[in-house]
């Protein structure tokens, strides 16, 4: 008997048809069973939380029109550039090491 499954068997199955109302959704995806789990006890008439298996992967069914794939265009160069840009000036991380830097020893309360 396996102890952990590789990462490409860990997989990610969503099927439905045109004639039942569901979608069944079989993950090993952490993410995405941790936002199934949320969504289910949330809203339990349009998502359950049918089993898990011995290596961790969750079946899951759900409403149509409830589930939804988005798919997004890849970015341009200039946007790219810019977005960039933004992280950098507006990087909260990078602005609070610099003011511990400054001021290390300074009290702030």
């Amino acid at each position: 008997m396996k102890d952990k499954l590789k990462k490409k068997e860990r997989t990610t199955h969503i099927s439905f048809n045109e004639d039942e109302p569901i979608i069944e959704v079989f993950t090993h995806n952490t993410d995405l069973k941790r936002r199934l789990y949320n969504y289910s006890n949330s809203y339990p008439d349009s998502c359950k939380h049918i089993e898990t298996d011995e290596f961790g992967g969750a079946l899951f069914i759900v409403k149509k029109g409830r589930f939804c794939f988005r798919l997004t265009k890849p970015y341009s160069e200039e946007r790219r550039a810019s977005a960039r840009e933004y992280t950098i000036k507006n990087n909260t991380a990078r602005r609070l090491k610099n003011q511990r830097k400054v001021g290390e020893n300074d009290e702030y309360f």
